[in-house]
């Protein structure tokens, strides 16, 4: 079955970087649409970046300037660079995997997902 494993969140202050990977298995990095997501207490859980199967991208209006998805299809791991972190970016970070020909910045459309990993930015 297929395995999505989050690792690189932390705490940081406002301004820091982090970088997310998600490792994937049984499942191919390079052709698929791989997205970012985060859930903030109370919020809902939103798209922050997503990378398409044509290799395309998409980014949150919250996040575009200061993130970057990013592959290593040799590895079969999917990053998140995340640079000058805010405040209101603390949240749990998922990272998720799509089945064609579904795919884009909403978490219905996405049937696999890690476990997830915390990123905290302190003001």
């Amino acid at each position: 079955q297929v395995q999505l494993v989050e690792s690189g969140g932390g705490s940081v202050q406002a301004g820091g970087s982090l970088r997310l990977s998600c490792s994937a298995s049984r499942y191919t990095v390079r052709t698929g649409c791989m997205g970012w997501f985060r859930q903030a207490p109370g919020k809902e859980r939103e798209g922050v970046a997503v990378k398409f199967g044509g290799g395309s991208t998409y980014y949150a209006d919250s996040v575009k300037g200061r993130f970057t998805i990013s592959q290593d299809n040799a590895k079969n791991v999917l990053y998140l660079q995340m640079n000058s972190l805010k405040p209101e970016d603390t949240a749990i970070y998922y990272c998720a995997a799509a089945v064609a020909p579904l795919c884009g910045s909403t978490a219905r459309n996405y049937v696999y997902w890690g476990q997830g990993t915390q990123v905290t930015v302190s003001s």
